[in-house]
């Protein structure tokens, strides 16, 4: 049984991928490390690759989770790599991430899980069951601080422009976060937000499964 290493959203972690159903393979998660003082994201993806025991995996990145893939694919060759709801490179990031980066407000407003903000940031995931919402909820509450600020300011100040030839992107086209006008998906989810993965899990598993075994 051939292994899928999975890497989830930003503070997310493996039950982002709970509702995956991928005959014949074995799916193993890697969780998020503690960031080290002034640590970048190509040693973070350095660290996170030690953790992979197969040779050319299969990595499986959700948002942020795929960004962080592609970044470790340059550490080690890569069977392929799977983006759900995520970006291949810094010219697929919106706008306002790129300016909020260069002005750096995330270093002048430190990032805290607001309750009053709670509204938009699910408006934005897509989150549609109360179900789902109490697991974003669980997230926002078991973040460690020090994770989330560097987890974000890589995210605004990622300048990447490379990617493994055997790269597929699943996508929503109602993908608030990361809007579909800005990417280009190898495999569509009509109406899929950024949260797709748990309330479109059944199409997100038929595009993983034509990925992997057609």
């Amino acid at each position: 049984m051939k292994t899928i290493y999975c890497i989830s959203g930003l503070g997310a972690d493996e039950r982002a991928f709970s509702r995956l159903e991928i005959e014949g393979y074995k799916i193993i998660c890697l969780p998020w490390l503690t960031p080290e003082p002034k640590e970048t994201i190509a040693d973070y993806a350095k660290r996170m690759s030690e953790r992979i025991t197969e040779q050319n995996p299969v990595l499986v990145g959700l948002s942020f989770g795929g960004m962080m893939s592609i970044e470790i694919a340059k550490h080690l060759p890569v069977e392929k790599i799977i983006l759900i709801s995520s970006i291949k490179s810094m010219k697929e990031l919106p706008a306002w991430m790129k300016t909020a980066g260069r002005l750096r407000l995330n270093r002048i407003f430190p990032m805290r899980p607001y309750k009053f903000i709670e509204p938009i940031q699910n408006r934005n995931l897509g989150i549609k069951t109360p179900e789902d919402l109490e697991l974003v909820r669980s997230y926002r509450r078991n973040v460690p601080q020090v994770y989330l600020e560097w987890a974000i300011n890589q995210v605004l100040n990622w300048r990447n422009d490379w990617h493994p030839s055997k790269i597929f992107h699943i996508h929503g086209d109602a993908d608030r976060l990361f809007p579909i006008h800005k990417v280009s998906p190898t495999h569509t989810i009509p109406g899929g937000g950024h949260f797709m993965v748990m309330n479109r899990a059944a199409e997100v598993n038929a595009a993983l499964r034509e990925i992997l075994l057609g």
